[in-house]
C-alpha cells in the first residue's frame, strides 16, 4: 500500500508563493498518476491539478490554471505543488492522492483516488 505525507503549507500574504510537497513511499511513484485537491471549512472536497505517472500530461482546475505548477520526481518519488500569486480564496487543507487505475490517463475525479495524504493548511490572508 502506498503512504503519502504533504508538507510545505502555512500562513502567507495575499500574492504570495508556496511550494508544497507529496513525499510518497510504499510503492514507487512512477506507479501512479498524481494528483492535488484541496477542501475548504465547509465546502466539499475539489481538484487542483494531476500529472501523469510519466510527468507528460497534466491538467489544472480553471480557479487555479496560470498561477499553480505540479511536477514530479519520480527518482526522488515526491510530486510538488508550487502556488504563486495566492489569493484568499486559495485558503483549504490540501491534500495530495495517488489514482488507484493503472493507467497512463489522468483522472480529475476523487473517486479515482484511493490514496491520500493526511492535508497541509494553506491559510493566505488579506
Amino acid at each position: 500500500q502506498v503512504q503519502l505525507v504533504e508538507s510545505g503549507g502555512g500562513l502567507v500574504q495575499v500574492g504570495g508563493s508556496l511550494r508544497l510537497s507529496c513525499t510518497v513511499s510504499g510503492r514507487a511513484l512512477s506507479n501512479y498518476g498524481m494528483g492535488w485537491f484541496r477542501q475548504a471549512p465547509g465546502e466539499e472536497r475539489e481538484f487542483v491539478a494531476v500529472i501523469s505517472r510519466s510527468g507528460g500530461t497534466t491538467s489544472y482546475a480553471d480557479s487555479v490554471k496560470g498561477r499553480f505548477i505540479i511536477s514530479r520526481d519520480n527518482a526522488k518519488n515526491a510530486v510538488y505543488l508550487q502556488m504563486n500569486s495566492l489569493k484568499p480564496e486559495d485558503t483549504a487543507v490540501y491534500y495530495c492522492a495517488a489514482d488507484r487505475r493503472n493507467s497512463g490517463f489522468i483522472s480529475l475525479r476523487l473517486i479515482d483516488y484511493n490514496a491520500w495524504g493526511q492535508g497541509t493548511q494553506v491559510t493566505v490572508s488579506s
